[in-house]
């Protein structure tokens, strides 16, 4: 976060850089510059610091004869390398739609995720080449991967394959890592066209089979924090266990309203408590009531410097990495049964409609009455021998009021257009070692419903009411899909006798196409290929629809124990509502929240890439015993370089093409499938099949199966 100090340092760099890239400006050496925009000589030592910054950043060129340049007028451009195992790559930058192809031979020793300096030397739309110039900033901090010993030497393969070349180690950089050691690797010298890339060990994580070196090695191969500094944990050891009574002034006490949290068995961070009740007229009255982490964790604190580093809470499968100490993430800040805790709460009266007529977004002080799981809701409101029904007698009226109402709220969703992709996710079950020992499909059911309609209704209300009110906010947008994916979507769909109705994309007409494809053999087809063709949701401070929802206004405001974009707006409305939303607090924060939005939009993406990546490690030892048998499945996906089959468990593994030996095969890419040339038989996505699992990779994290 800045501090004034940080925004004069901003200013004078940008005023450097908007000087250099004025359309007027030729190039000319740094003094020159400094005599030219009259820096005092006390400043002169800041002022090269910063033209040093701008070259480490790309953002300016020294040219062969020493003058300062914009690369654009030299046509380099930044961007994001990502590499392939087969030595090519490509490059993402905001100057271009389309990801720039980079060739084995012009990569010229970057690694995945460098953010480097790159010239176009080709093509044009979609078919752009291009070369690696200069590598600004190494992506990977440190490298993870297996150490092997050569002779006096070693090697490091990485755990991410897209890093290519595996590391040599000279004699004495392995800080006695021998060969099976998960370890740390820092890149000393770049590859070159023929050695690879050199490297020392800087941390051995332990033995590969050790229990618990599987995530610990993903925690690291995607750089999470995980240890929270003395500074933040002082702080939180400050931080009082129980609500005081200068806590709830000018706050309205709802302690006694009937409200309770509902959650998975095993949560332990609870952020969000509900109610729901029947008001005179016929309406409901929906109460979500949110943790209020702002009033404990201030911008300026550790905590908030922490929490804002880390964007997000990680939930890998044998361990969570929360944003915040277990002090608060499980403590004062989560809404535990029968205590006093502080809240932000939405309160919506809503018609038969599905309508919210009114709204109120106070500060509060709550008391939940129970804590419910998923799995209680559900059996209570569907089997009325619930065992539960004594204990919960006094709630049931209400859970029956919850259901109804989300009845009513998912029918009003629907009714406007919002898109609903049902894609199963696997719940795996490890044992006190860390080794897993079943993999479930994880349950959705009504109570899960329940929870994620109401976190609905005030994500958008909170969303609307602040977009009014013409201040700074962060939303949560997903873009209409762009006209070229779109394009390629009716193509494709065309060839099945399917249309996507309008001139132009609408949340309805991928709605009504997918009702259409429904209990068709193309159904799982149609579903993917509608998927691929939408952009990621991501935030922003600027307001957009959410496409996927097919709501006009879209804001993360009910996790803010575990995402920093609910804090940042939980603080925004704290203020407001306090009255403490000067003219000097709104230009701060208009400042800030653009690098707040794509910070924490950034940390997603890595928070999830590490959850998968953990789940596919844990899949693979699964499976690993499992060599050798037979399944049932279906065809998820068609690819050129082979066929994935999915599991009712929803493990997934490949076919290789070079394992379809009863016939020569063509791949049909129109119609994503594959036909046998002499005997006709077909291999399309939704089809039924039996696989002999005949692979399973920890280290690749993949499984390969061959058609029984």
């Amino acid at each position: 976060m800045k501090t004034a100090e940080n925004e004069l340092y901003e200013r004078r760099k940008k005023s450097i850089l908007s000087f250099v890239k004025d359309d007027e400006y030729k190039p000319m050496r740094a003094k020159h510059i400094a005599e030219f925009m009259q820096v005092p000589q006390e400043d002169r030592d800041l002022f090269y610091h910063i033209i040093d910054e701008l070259v480490m950043s790309g953002d300016i060129i020294i040219t062969k004869k020493g003058k300062i340049n914009d690369p654009l007028r030299d046509d380099l451009h930044k961007g994001i390398f990502k590499g392939n195992q087969k030595g090519f790559g490509f490059v993402s930058c905001e100057d271009f739609e389309e990801e720039i192809f980079i060739p084995a031979s012009a990569v010229n020793g970057a690694i995945h995720k460098d953010k480097v300096l790159f010239r176009v030397t080709g093509g044009d739309g979609r078919g752009r080449e291009g070369e690696i110039v200069k590598i600004l900033e190494r992506g990977l901090k440190h490298i993870v991967g297996t150490y092997e010993q050569v002779k006096n030497y070693g090697f490091v393969v990485p755990d991410e394959k897209k890093v290519g070349d595996d590391i040599y180690i000279p004699a004495g950089n392995s800080r006695g890592a021998v060969t099976g050691h998960k370890v740390l690797v820092k890149i000393t010298k770049a590859a070159e066209k023929n050695s690879n890339p050199e490297g020392v060990v800087t941390k051995i994580l332990g033995n590969i089979n050790d229990p618990g070196v599987d995530i610990l090695s993903i925690i690291y191969q995607y750089d999470i924090p995980t240890d929270f500094s003395d500074e933040v944990y002082n702080e939180a050891e400050k931080i009082s266990d129980s609500v005081s009574s200068e806590d709830i002034r000018d706050r309205e006490d709802f302690r006694g309203v009937t409200m309770v949290t509902i959650d998975g068995e095993d949560a332990k961070d609870l952020d969000d408590a509900v109610s729901v009740d029947i008001l005179e007229n016929g309406n409901y009255r929906l109460g979500v009531y949110i943790a209020d982490v702002s009033h404990y964790v201030k911008e300026k604190s550790a905590i908030n410097k922490e929490a804002y580093k880390r964007a997000t809470s990680v939930y890998l499968t044998d361990r969570v990495v929360p944003m915040l100490p277990h002090k608060l993430s499980n403590g004062i800040c989560s809404l535990n049964e029968g205590q006093d805790r502080l809240a932000l709460c939405c309160i919506m009266e809503i018609d038969e409609k599905g309508n919210i007529v009114s709204h109120d977004i106070k500060k509060a002080v709550i008391n939940v009455n129970r804590r419910m799981s998923y799995s209680v809701v559900y059996d209570i409101l569907t089997n009325e021998n619930s065992p539960y029904i004594d204990e919960y007698r006094e709630l049931i009226p209400m859970f029956g009021n919850m259901e109804r109402l989300r009845n009513i709220l998912k029918a009003r969703r629907e009714k406007r257009g919002a898109v609903e992709f049902n894609s199963d996710e696997a719940k795996i079950i490890l044992d006190e070692k860390g080794s897993p020992i079943a993999i479930e499909k994880r349950e959705r059911n009504t109570a899960t419903s329940i929870i994620e309609e109401f976190m609905l209704a005030a994500n958008e209300t909170v969303a609307e009411h602040f977009y009014w009110l013409d201040i700074p906010f962060v939303y949560r947008i997903h873009e209409t899909p762009d006209e070229e994916k779109i394009e390629k979507l009716r193509e494709f769909i065309g060839v099945f006798g399917y249309t996507l109705k309008g001139s132009s994309a609408h949340p309805k007409s991928y709605q009504q196409l997918l009702k259409k494809a429904e209990n068709s053999p193309e159904e799982m087809l149609i579903h993917k290929m509608a998927l691929r063709s939408m952009k990621q949701a991501r935030y922003t401070p600027e307001k957009d629809a959410h496409f996927g929802l097919a709501a006009q206004y879209y804001c993360h405001f009910t996790s803010p124990i575990r995402r920093y974009p609910d804090l940042q707006i939980h603080r925004i409305i704290s203020e407001y509502i306090e009255g403490s939303l000067t003219e000097k607090r709104t230009e701060h924060y208009k400042d800030i929240l653009t690098e707040v939005s794509r910070h924490c939009s950034e940390n997603e993406r890595r928070a999830e890439e590490a959850e998968r990546e953990a789940d596919k490690y844990k899949i693979a030892e699964y499976m690993e015993k499992r060599v050798g048998q037979e399944f049932e499945g279906v065809i998820s996906g068609v690819t050129s370089w082979g066929i994935y089959v999915e599991l009712p468990n929803t493990v997934e593994g490949m076919v290789s093409v070079k394992d379809l030996v009863d016939d020569y095969y063509e791949f049909d890419e129109e119609r994503l499938r594959y036909i046998g040339v002499n005997f006709h038989k077909t291999y399309t996505i939704g089809d039924k099949v039996k696989v002999l699992l005949t692979r399973a990779s920890r280290e690749t994290r993949t499984l390969d199966f061959e058609f029984v």
